[in-house]
């Protein structure tokens, strides 16, 4: 029988993001808003920051502006997992996409690109975020998957990527302690950092440079065209720019209706476990490896940085559920895949948005006048401020080359307008296709 969501859950349980130990979001409110400034970034993630500090460093200003307290949304409550690698060849909604050569070695390029330019990131402003690079397992979850696998493994050689490997089933268990998986590959150029430590850090760089005004709690309402500018109604008063940056990302709303439709929010569900023995922990993950899968209703997990937990995220549902059942629902699928975590108790669960676009592809460019980082198809932590810094130094004339897929545009979803209706049934259709492939085939 299943657990009862309240036998699983520790006495200590918080519906809060695990991260939040380390680092909780900060109300940063301005004092007041400059009447003019040279551009405003709407949205304070990891995208948002980026390219407000690029901005500063070549010399233009700029205030953020952040529905909440910084911190608060997406950039804080992922599963810090990071690769040189991008979701290529599904859709959200689980159509093959035909990708040319070109575009799966430029994809392939920038991913790797996104992945050095974190570490240099990390490095350059001293961020303290326990990041690790150790590789990531991608478990197949039937015989078939595996087969599809050596295909993507051949695009990917064909691409140009060299640091991934295919491992037989034979073989999983030097990789991940689970016989769950019909085997998988390894991404060797992969790691894991603390979102929410790296985020600190980020902000901590913005806060630093005084071109920077950051204004928390503050939403905006309205955008205008003002001359070859904007003009720019917040909830603390107007700000006249010549630049808008949309990095909303996850949280894009009617503020954009002409981005809105092109990104579909989908949230990811997260637990993590309480501490766990070091011979255990040793078990579940011999290389201290990041860990993904195959299914359409994925999931992904790793261990803390302590050493001490697994941090188990995925689709639990498509949309947002509450804390117990999405508790109940992620612990029954860990202890599907570890049966020797059984009566390991959850001391937090909690989710966030991802945004999802038609081509599974991340996107910065400009529509309608509006400079946008969007799109991050679940690869955001290295993705975003790879793309936040490049639309910042573009801005300021100091981009060396091409804005970062930039070329392609980023395409509406036909018969959408911003409400996912239909993720509900994509949801149940995906898990009768996982169903049928990891049961019937």
């Amino acid at each position: 029988m299943p657990a009862d969501s309240h036998s699983i859950l520790a006495s200590n349980f918080k519906d809060e993001p695990y991260w939040w130990e380390a680092f909780r979001p900060l109300q940063l409110i301005a004092p007041s808003l400059p009447r003019r400034t040279d551009v405003v970034v709407i949205g304070g993630g990891y995208a948002g920051l980026a390219t407000a500090r690029a901005l500063a460093d070549g010399g233009v200003a700029s205030v953020v502006l952040e529905a909440g307290a910084f911190g608060c949304g997406a950039s804080t409550r992922s599963g810090g997992a990071l690769s040189a690698g991008l979701s290529i060849g599904k859709s959200f909604t689980g159509r093959t996409l035909d990708y040319s050569p070109a575009l799966v070695r430029e994809a392939v390029g920038r991913a790797i690109d996104a992945y050095r330019a974190l570490a240099d990131l990390v490095g350059q402003e001293s961020i303290d975020c326990h990041l690790e690079q150790r590789g990531r397992f991608l478990g197949a979850c039937a015989a078939s998957h595996f087969d599809g696998l050596r295909d993507r493994f051949d695009k990917l050689r064909d691409g140009g990527a060299t640091d991934c490997r295919l491992i037989s089933r034979a073989e999983q268990r030097e990789e991940i302690g689970s016989d769950f998986y019909h085997g998988g590959m390894v991404f060797e150029t992969a790691g894991k950092l603390h979102p929410a430590l790296f985020y600190a850090g980020l902000l901590a760089a913005a806060r630093r440079r005084n071109s920077i005004v950051l204004a928390g709690q503050c939403r905006a309402r309205q955008l205008a065209r003002n001359g070859d500018g904007w003009r720019v109604t917040t909830s603390m008063g107007e700000i006249v720019a010549r630049h808008v940056v949309v990095a909303t990302n996850g949280y894009t709303g009617d503020l954009t209706p002409s981005l809105q439709r092109r990104l579909v929010p989908i949230a990811s569900h997260i637990i993590a476990t309480e501490e766990l023995p070091d011979s255990l922990v040793r078990e579940l993950c011999p290389k201290g490896r990041t860990f993904s899968e195959t299914r359409r209703v994925l999931h992904y997990y790793r261990i803390s940085p302590d050493g001490r937990r697994v941090i188990f995220g995925g689709r639990a549902r498509f949309t947002e559920i509450a804390a117990q059942r999405r508790a109940e629902l992620l612990h029954r699928a860990l202890v599907q895949r570890f049966p020797q975590l059984a009566g390991v108790k959850v001391t937090h669960a909690w989710q966030g948005n991802v945004a999802f676009t038609q081509d599974a592809l991340p996107h910065a460019g400009e529509i309608d006048g509006l400079h946008f980082v969007l799109g991050c198809n679940g690869s955001g932590v290295s993705m975003m401020p790879h793309l936040g810094d490049a639309l910042g130094r573009s801005i300021a004339g100091r981009l060396h080359g091409r804005l970062p897929f930039a070329d392609a545009a980023l395409p509406a979803i036909p018969f959408y307008s911003g409400k996912p209706w239909f993720l509900p049934l994509i949801g149940g259709a995906f898990r009768t296709l996982d169903f049928i492939d990891e049961r019937i085939r």
